[in-house]
């Protein structure tokens, strides 16, 4: 560690002499997207490589872990070339490296964090395990300078994290300083949103924001919400109305009992299939309306804290309902919505370069003999594993 100290330092002593940004390479393998980017120290993304897997995970409804850890092994190496060759640089060129640590899936993770190790072994380069939520929470920091007319949100802000493997309310005080407002008791609103997608025999949409989740938004687009919502329960309205956390095992029930015990969607008409999609949307979001309200009346109206914007991110933060409704409830507390970029909002390289780069720039880095953390409390970084 006191090697790595060194390295760190000599860095950033460096950088500070020298005009010249950092640059971290980044690299993500935590679920079925391959994964790897450079971005600088003054937020520039110097490269981006994606692989995806939909293709292989398609047919099986869903992704198998064991079958995207083979993918991420035969894709990894040529992505992390064609990332250095895009970005017109060697290893040596690099001032860190960093590399998503957790949590994902157990086969997946190993693949990316062991390459990420031995290039910064070989190369005596610092190493960032990064945390896959952190990522997510401050890629908005990177990229609010260059996609809006505003400032990149200072700390503290109010940060709303949704995913297939997650759905957090968080108050991000700091870099590795986050307290939970509130988490999800039961499904993620990702995965109650792909398994409704699947249950409706969507076609996932193909490319970098395909999948299941977006082939719902598309279908609930021409749909009629108000046909079914009547029939959908309001999750935790009626009861633990002063609750901060999410459920969404309810209500993705709720729509698969009126498909396959009430026969009352008609798989085989387009319109029945739109309406019911854009009844679970509106639900799914008004359920999230509800919480963040809780969320906000506590820490802005309450406690007073000084919180500069909120910021949604995650793969369903690319829904575009979810950010107009958003941006709406945000306005009416005087604050901005910040989003990523659509393309970004799903895993991706860059924000783990950037996540790795903020906490190299802190001087929070690792030892080469870091393992993966599959199960990773993000409240835990205040207490480095």
């Amino acid at each position: 560690m006191s090697l790595l100290r060194n390295i760190c330092k000599t860095s950033t002593r460096l950088f500070s002499t020298h005009k010249r940004p950092l640059r971290v390479l980044g690299i993500e393998t935590s679920c079925d997207d391959t994964s790897a980017a450079i971005v600088t120290s003054d937020r520039q993304i110097l490269s981006e490589v994606v692989r995806g897997q939909q293709e292989m995970h398609e047919p099986m409804g869903g992704i198998v872990p064991t079958l995207a850890s083979k993918g991420h092994s035969r894709n990894l190496p040529g992505v992390i070339s064609e990332t250095l060759e895009l970005a017109g640089l060697t290893i040596q060129d690099l001032d860190a490296i960093a590399v998503t640590r957790g949590p994902g899936l157990p086969p997946c993770l190993p693949v990316g964090l062991n390459a990420g190790k031995v290039l910064a072994a070989v190369a005596k380069k610092p190493l960032i395990g990064v945390h896959h939520m952190e990522a997510h929470a401050l890629t908005a920091r990177l990229t609010t300078k260059n996609e809006l007319n505003q400032p990149a949100p200072a700390f503290p802000f109010m940060t709303l994290l949704i995913s297939g493997g997650h759905t957090l309310l968080l108050t991000a005080n700091d870099i590795g300083d986050y307290d939970q407002l509130g988490t999800t008791l039961d499904n993620a609103v990702g995965e109650a949103i792909d398994k409704t997608a699947r249950l409706l025999q969507l076609d996932w949409l193909k490319g970098r924001r395909g999948g299941p989740g977006a082939a719902l938004e598309k279908a609930a687009l021409t749909g009629d919400p108000e046909r079914f919502m009547p029939r959908l329960p309001k999750p935790m309205l009626e009861r633990n109305t002063s609750v901060i956390s999410f459920s969404f095992s309810g209500l993705k029930s709720a729509v698969a009992r009126l498909v396959e015990i009430e026969n009352l969607v008609d798989l085989n008409n387009p319109q029945d299939v739109s309406d019911m999609a854009a009844a679970f949307q509106l639900t799914c979001i008004q359920h999230i309306e509800q919480k963040i309200k809780l969320a906000l009346n506590q820490e802005v109206v309450k406690n007073k804290k000084p919180l500069t914007a909120l910021v949604v991110s995650g793969g369903v933060a690319s829904n575009t309902l979810f950010r107009t409704r958003l941006e709406t409830l945000a306005g009416s507390y005087n604050l901005p919505l910040i989003c990523p970029p659509p393309q970004l909002c799903t895993d991706n390289g860059v924000m783990i370069a950037w996540a790795g780069l903020e906490r190299f720039q802190a001087g929070l880095v690792d030892d080469y003999t870091i393992t993966t953390l599959p199960k990773w409390p993000l409240e835990s970084l205040k207490f480095r594993e």
